[in-house]
């Protein structure tokens, strides 16, 4: 069935497939900018489409075409594996593209054909504005370049910055009404909290910050409630800002670059961070390739990057993307901000976690990388190592001092092993 084109009423979801061609690339925002109706139409009908790929970076939905039901009819290609897609990959029924977050669109733009768009948005407003809502990411960088075609969700936040999508530049929309999936707060354990605080202790006032989500970020930002005049620039926002914001430690008014805003690509939290969200003009949502830009990062003094990894060996290499040698995730904007922040007057790249695995049998500080890691942040950017046991001063320091620091936050029961393999290396 054809649908005649009128952009001022809504049409079914179906009415995607028009604008899907074989072979084409389409592209999907992260997260809650998933339009959930219209991929099940496109799942709907996989059997008729050919050779079809949908690019995302971050999905959190379980779905039959990323777990390659459909062969190469619709297959997916992600650029950050998440649940629903990690044990796809290493099953190799979907694809993953290394890149750092900020150049995602630009390799969009180079490797693909941008065919289509489909998005998630807000109701337009009387102007014939669509907002992207939670998400600007990748996506916005497409807008006036790509064709968009949009699923209006009554639900959706509005949302403000480069995420405003026109009316006459969508090829058509659909409306639909369901909540958003919710990332609820992971609570602190000890460790969190004793990392959080060594960090924290760090962070001067008037400094402007990096966090994401999960346990220490957390315990992190509810460590700050003392501290004045912070500034928020970061890739992805959490509930953690909002008593921030209320309780009036956030005014970013130290900020160089979009002073008094609450600068982002992304959000994901609770309800109460998407009606925290809604038309709420003191946060800017701005494209990836701008947020997440090192020369952007580096032009505001006194930037904080807090960033999570997975391994570190005896010279400060962060492999932050791979678990036990194999992929878990990918490098996100790591890189990114660590990166900005060593360039950054004052800035400080903080690189945390907790000494051992769950279970208390290894230590993640380690000699030599596990076989199959892959490095995030190299030992030529990383500046400060910090488990519960303390923080390891890594710029400007010998391999030799570096080794040494990185013993003495390890935990305690792996010091003595962690010493000889040093002495063996030629390091102590």
């Amino acid at each position: 069935m054809t649908y005649q084109q009128n952009l001022s009423k809504p049409v079914p979801p179906e009415a995607v497939l028009e604008f899907v061609e074989p072979g084409s690339d389409i592209i999907m925002p992260n997260a809650n900018g998933e339009p959930v109706k219209v991929v099940d139409a496109l799942e709907d009908h996989a059997e008729e489409l050919q050779n079809v790929r949908i690019h995302q970076m971050h999905a959190l939905r379980e779905r039959r075409y990323i777990n390659g039901e459909f062969g190469d009819h619709l297959r997916y290609v992600s650029y950050f594996l998440a649940p629903p897609s990690r044990k796809a990959y290493l099953e190799g029924h979907c694809d993953l593209v290394p890149n750092h977050f900020s150049e995602v669109p630009d390799l969009l733009r180079r490797s693909t054909k941008c065919s289509l768009v489909i998005a998630a948005a807000s109701p337009p407003n009387r102007q014939g504005y669509f907002s992207l809502g939670t998400n600007c990411d990748y996506t916005a960088s497409l807008i006036g370049r790509a064709p968009f075609f949009l699923e209006v969700n009554a639900q959706m936040p509005r949302t403000f910055g480069g995420n405003q999508v026109h009316i006459s530049q969508v090829v058509g929309w659909t409306e639909v009404d369901y909540p958003l999936i919710e990332a609820h707060a992971v609570v602190p354990n000890d460790k969190d909290r004793a990392i959080a605080a060594l960090v924290a202790e760090r962070i001067a006032n008037g400094s402007t910050i990096q966090a994401g989500i999960g346990g220490m970020p957390n315990a992190l930002l509810g460590m700050l409630k003392g501290h004045k005049d912070l500034g928020v620039h970061t890739e992805l926002l959490s509930d953690g800002v909002i008593d921030l914001v209320e309780s009036g430690v956030v005014t970013g008014t130290h900020k160089t670059l979009r002073r008094g805003k609450i600068v982002t690509t992304l959000a994901l939290g609770s309800q109460r961070l998407y009606e925290f969200l809604h038309e709420n003009s003191a946060v800017d949502f701005a494209p990836v390739d701008w947020v997440n830009d090192p020369r952007v990062i580096a032009r505001q003094p006194n930037f904080v990057a807090i960033n999570a990894t997975t391994e570190v060996d005896f010279y400060g290499q962060c492999a932050s993307e791979t678990v036990a040698g194999k992929y878990f995730s990918s490098s996100g904007g790591q890189y990114d901000f660590s990166r900005g922040a060593m360039y950054s007057d004052n800035g400080q790249g903080f690189i945390v976690l907790q000494s051992t695995t769950r279970d208390g049998m290894k230590s993640k500080i380690t000699p030599t990388l596990t076989p199959g890691s892959v490095v995030t942040t190299t030992k030529n950017t990383v500046d400060k190592i910090v488990t519960e046991y303390g923080v390891a001063e890594m710029r400007g320091r010998t391999l030799r001092e570096r080794a040494k620091a990185l013993i003495e936050i390890a935990h305690p029961k792996f010091r003595d092993e962690l010493t000889e393999s040093a002495r063996a290396m030629a390091l102590i």
